[in-house]
């Protein structure tokens, strides 16, 4: 049986590879400049799976704010640390990890960091996040969405396993967290390399009413 690589080791062999092919994903630079222009000046950001820091990191802290990127990949926060030198990055794994800053995040931003992982650990992983959406903030999110669990495929030539949730159990426990869901849409994404193929993106956008 083919062993199955970790996030971490999946992403420190694809390295600035990933970014070649996903930093300029149409519907997550849209979704950067929705939450761009609901920021108030010097807004604190956590981009969870922040990779090698670009597109997230890079535009938000060239806006003035002051973001803090999560990666479970050494050679990717290593990346980000040259590549986006205004931001903050550290290894460490959204399921673990404390967040330094009192009072939450104006905005938490997650695209795709989720899917190599177990299906309760997606729905931790949710709840986690959204608990550190200050009120009157924002969580932007993007995934490959579908009822799927423990699924094993290669993907970029790595062999992984995969799990996500429907749109429907996103919006569910979104809600059930506590944030109202604004906007969500599904897209779909057509990588410039056969080894990727053709992926459908759901991407949400949420929000903590002030109390």
């Amino acid at each position: 049986m083919t062993r199955r690589e970790s996030a971490a080791e999946l992403f420190d062999a694809l390295g600035a590879r990933y970014e070649d092919l996903f930093g300029r994903v149409p519907e997550q630079v849209a979704a950067l400049d929705w939450i761009a222009e609901r920021l108030p000046a010097g807004a604190r950001v956590l981009d969870v799976g922040s990779g090698t820091g670009r597109p997230t990191a890079e535009a938000l802290a060239a806006a003035g704010h002051a973001v803090t990127g999560i990666d479970v990949s050494a050679a990717m926060v290593e990346a980000a640390r040259t590549l986006v030198p205004g931001a903050r990055f550290e290894q460490a794994d959204v399921r673990t990890y404390v967040p330094e800053e009192a009072g939450g995040f104006d905005a938490v931003c997650s695209f795709f960091p989720l899917l190599v992982m177990d299906q309760p650990e997606i729905e931790a992983a949710l709840d986690r996040m959204a608990s550190w959406v200050a009120p009157g903030g924002y969580l932007v999110l993007a995934t490959v969405p579908g009822d799927i669990r423990g699924l094993d495929i290669e993907w970029m030539g790595h062999p992984v396993t995969v799990s996500s949730l429907s749109v429907e159990q996103h919006l569910r426990r979104l809600t059930e967290a506590g944030l109202e869901v604004l906007h969500h849409h599904t897209s779909t994404f057509v990588p410039a390399d056969p080894l990727a193929g053709p992926e459908e993106h759901f991407f949400c956008y949420a929000t903590r009413r002030p109390a």
